[in-house]
C-alpha cells in the first residue's frame, strides 16, 4: 500500500505546487525562480558526480554515476522552451547515468523569450558537433530529453539528417512535446502538472515569427524515415499524451524502430520521481537498458525487429 499512497500524494503536490506555478500570467523570471525550487525533491542516486564543461561553446552539465561508462548520453531538459536547466534535472540526469552506465552531458541551452528559435537547436547542434570533433564517435552517443528537450532531441536529428551529418545511436523521449500547434491535445479526466495556456503561451514565445508547424519546431510534422531508434515513454494523464501516439504512429510508418510505453495514471514527465516512485524507477530501468542495447561498436547493426513496440504499463 506504500506506493499507491506515495503515487496519490506526489498527483497531489504536482496539481497543487507546480501546477499553479505553470501559467503565463506569473513572470517568467518567478517561474524560473520557483520551478528551481520545486525540482529539490528530485534527489539523484547516492553516488552521482557531477562536473561543469563548455561544448561547442556551451554550458554543459556532466552527470555521472559509473566509473567506467559505455558512452554519452547528451541530455535535454524540459521547460517548454522557458524554464528549466540541467540543475532542475539534476535528479533525472542522475538516475539515468546510473540506469544507462553511460555518462550524461546535459547542455545549458538558450531559452526564449530572450532567445528565441532557432536558439535551443543551434546550442544542441553545436554541442553535438563538439562531441564529435572531440572523437566521440555516434554510435556511442544517445540523445535523450523529457518534454520541450523530447522536441529538442528530434529537431535535432532531423536537422543532422537533413546536413548529412551522423546521427546517434537512439533517441529516448520523456513525454515529448511534439506539436506547438497544440492542435490535438488530449483532455485527461485529470491533469496534474500543465495547463495548456501556458504551454500555448510558451510556443509562441519560442516560435517568435516562425510558424508553428514549422518540423524544427513541431517534429511530429517532420520526416521522420532513418532517424535512429526511439523509445518514448508518456504518462496516460497528460494533455501531451497525444504528441507521443502520433509521432510513434508516424513514425512506424516512415520505417524508424519505436517503442511506446504509455504508463496509465501517471503524470507528464514521472520519471523525475525515480527513486521514490517505483514505477518511475522501473521506466528509467527501461530507458537505461534502450539506451545500452543500441550503443555500438562502429561494425554495422543487425537486422532491426518489426517497428512499432506497444506497450501500457
Amino acid at each position: 500500500m506504500l506506493q499507491p499512497a506515495l503515487e496519490a500524494g506526489l498527483r497531489q503536490t504536482m496539481k497543487r505546487l507546480v501546477r499553479p506555478l505553470l501559467t503565463p500570467r506569473l513572470p517568467i523570471s518567478a517561474q524560473r525562480l520557483l520551478i528551481r525550487q520545486a525540482y529539490r525533491s528530485s534527489i539523484p542516486p547516492r553516488g552521482t558526480r557531477y562536473s561543469r564543461e563548455t561544448l561547442g561553446g556551451v554550458p554543459a552539465l556532466r552527470t555521472c554515476w559509473s566509473h567506467t561508462p559505455a558512452g554519452v548520453v547528451l541530455y535535454f531538459h524540459g521547460g517548454a522552451y522557458i524554464i528549466g536547466s540541467p540543475d532542475t534535472h539534476r535528479g533525472i540526469t542522475g538516475h539515468l547515468a546510473k540506469a544507462s552506465g553511460c555518462e550524461v552531458i546535459a547542455p545549458d541551452y538558450r531559452l526564449a523569450p530572450e532567445h528565441p528559435f532557432p536558439a535551443a537547436l543551434d546550442d544542441a547542434e553545436a554541442s553535438y558537433l563538439a562531441l564529435l570533433e572531440g572523437g566521440c564517435p555516434p554510435h556511442r552517443i544517445a540523445f535523450a530529453g523529457d518534454s520541450a528537450g523530447g522536441g529538442l532531441c528530434l529537431a535535432l536529428a532531423l536537422r543532422l539528417k537533413a546536413a548529412g551529418q551522423p546521427l546517434p545511436s537512439s533517441l529516448t523521449l520523456f513525454s515529448p512535446w511534439t506539436d506547438l500547434t497544440q492542435s490535438r491535445l488530449y483532455s485527461p479526466a485529470s491533469e496534474p502538472v500543465l495547463q495548456a495556456e501556458w504551454t500555448r503561451h510558451a510556443a509562441r514565445l519560442y516560435a517568435g515569427d516562425h510558424a508553428l508547424d514549422t518540423p524544427l519546431l513541431s517534429p511530429v510534422f517532420g520526416d521522420l524515415s532513418g532517424l535512429p531508434p526511439m523509445l518514448i515513454q508518456v504518462g496516460g494523464d497528460e494533455i501531451l499524451l497525444n504528441d507521443s501516439e502520433r509521432l510513434a504512429t508516424r513514425a512506424r510508418r516512415q520505417g524508424t524502430e519505436v517503442r511506446l510505453d504509455i504508463h496509465n495514471g501517471l503524470w507528464h514527465v514521472f520519471q523525475v520521481h525515480s527513486g521514490p516512485l517505483a514505477r518511475a524507477t522501473a521506466a528509467m530501468a527501461t530507458a537505461g537498458e534502450h539506451i545500452r542495447t543500441h550503443l555500438t561498436d562502429g561494425s554495422p547493426p543487425a537486422p532491426a525487429p518489426p517497428s512499432g513496440a506497444w506497450a501500457s504499463a
